[in-house]
């Protein structure tokens, strides 16, 4: 499939940055969060992090050039 294709290609630079800052946004809220006690907001605060750290790998360069075969 092409999509499991897209995640194992190397990321652009650009999309890289997005999902790095997602991922450290969302633990430097967690851990004011911890001190909080709230749990419900913490949880949604990691999921939050993981999932837009997971969805940037999708993200490839642009391919048209190359010629397939």
């Amino acid at each position: 499939m092409k999509l499991f294709k897209n995640y194992y290609a190397p990321t652009p630079k650009k999309w890289r940055k997005i999902g790095d800052t997602l991922l450290a946004l969302s633990l430097y809220a967690q851990g004011q969060q911890i001190f909080t006690e709230n749990t419900k907001l913490m949880t949604g605060i990691a999921i939050v992090g993981l999932v837009g750290k997971f969805l940037t790998n999708f993200f490839t360069e642009d391919l048209t050039n190359e010629t397939t075969v």
